[in-house]
């Protein structure tokens, strides 16, 4: 009788395409099968992501949002994965996925509606900043804090891409794909999305970004198992692990992950993404307070993705300290150029605190409604009336 003891079973490896000094690892293999033009897009948008990141922390600091988060450490996990995804694939974020919505098409006044929260922003205002929705323009759902609720959304979503394939064979297909933290995985809802994704074959990729930390808890008090990976093949799900510092890897490994979730009829596949959340978890966050600022340093300068990039770049000859220096510098400019012009837009209409709840205003939300605009009728220097569309009329 022989029990199996996880300490006798070889971890899972990682893949990865480069090495440490940003040259292919095994020359056999060749060069990744990108062209120079699609790396220069990537390399743009991750420091484009990082640019963006670090303003608008600073913003937060000075009382022009109210939170932010960022995703340094991370840049190559959203821009390869994203690269690699079919524009009609239906998506589910978390709350730091800026650079899949930059790589699928947002652009800068997208994020600068949402963050300022004027009536630009199809979410009406109504979520905290970061909380990006592109349903219409990116095929992403608005990002919602409630951790790990949009992987069982996910695997609904491509449950229903799996049978209107059925019904339309001839149609290229398309897949469902969910982005969480490995923090987020220890929630139930992951659970029960892997579990009836494999066991209906809906084709959907669970990309895990382990970034190390759970807000303040890092891996080692989160779970002792092997990672994330593990966990897909309890399932009966295809798991990979992956560098995440290394866009080449994500980018192969994401790019067929979607072609084995389409094989068949459909099946899901788990891709758990190596990374480091540089960054504090928010603007509501001391990282230093449960972590060395040492060890952050020193990650940095052995794995940051951008600067793994770039010197691959630079030793085809695609990019150098000048290039570098002009688009940071006009990319920065852009950014605050948006942000202002965001902060001088309406804010939405007043109206928008009560539609879309219900078809039809009940009673209660048309008492509340009269009541708030008595309220403001009254005493106009507590509210910003004016600076809504539409102002009172709008209520």
């Amino acid at each position: 009788m022989d029990f199996l003891k996880p300490a006798e079973v070889t971890p899972i490896a990682t893949y990865h395409v480069m090495n440490a000094d940003s040259s292919v690892a095994d020359p056999s293999r060749g060069q990744p099968e990108v062209t120079d033009e699609q790396v220069l897009e990537w390399y743009k948008n991750m420091v484009t992501v990082n640019i963006m990141d670090n303003i608008m922390f600073e913003a937060q600091r000075h009382g022009r949002l109210s939170f932010y988060m960022v995703s340094a450490g991370e840049e190559a996990v959203m821009i390869g994965s994203a690269a690699a995804l079919g524009p009609k694939d239906v998506i589910t974020c978390q709350y730091r996925e800026t650079g899949v919505f930059l790589q699928r098409g947002f652009e800068l006044k997208d994020f600068m509606s949402q963050l300022t929260a004027n009536h630009n922003d199809p979410g009406k205002g109504r979520n905290m900043p970061v909380h990006y929705s592109g349903k219409n323009k990116v095929n992403i759902h608005a990002v919602a804090s409630t951790l790990a609720t949009q992987i069982p959304h996910a695997t609904g979503a491509a449950y229903a891409l799996k049978m209107d394939a059925l019904e339309n064979p001839n149609q290229p297909g398309n897949i469902a794909v969910a982005y969480f933290g490995e923090g987020a995985a220890s929630e139930g809802d992951f659970h029960a999305a892997l579990n009836v994704a494999a066991v209906r074959g809906c084709p959907v990729i669970f990309v895990c970004r382990n970034n190390g930390f759970a807000i303040s808890t890092p891996t080692t008090e989160q779970y002792i198992g092997d990672g994330i990976a593990v966990r897909g093949m309890s399932y009966g799900i295809e798991s990979i692990r992956v560098d995440g510092t290394d866009i080449f890897a994500v980018y192969e490994a994401t790019k067929e992950a979607r072609r084995k979730a389409l094989e068949g009829g459909g099946r899901p596949i788990l891709l758990e993404l190596m990374s480091y959340r540089v960054s504090h978890h928010s603007t509501s966050d001391d990282s230093f307070a449960y972590r060395n600022r040492n060890d952050v340093e020193a990650w940095k300068a052995r794995n940051d993705p951008l600067s793994r990039l770039r010197l691959w770049m630079e030793k085809k000859d695609l990019w150098d300290a000048k290039k570098e220096k002009e688009f940071r510098t006009k990319t920065r400019a852009a950014i605050l150029r948006e942000l202002v012009a965001a902060e001088k837009e309406k804010k939405p209409a007043l109206r928008g605190i009560f539609d879309d709840v219900y078809a039809e205003l009940t009673e209660e939300a048309k008492e509340q409604k009269e009541e708030l605009r008595r309220l403001m009728m009254k005493y106009p220097e507590e509210y910003d009336i004016n600076d809504h569309e539409e102002g009172i009329q709008g209520l």
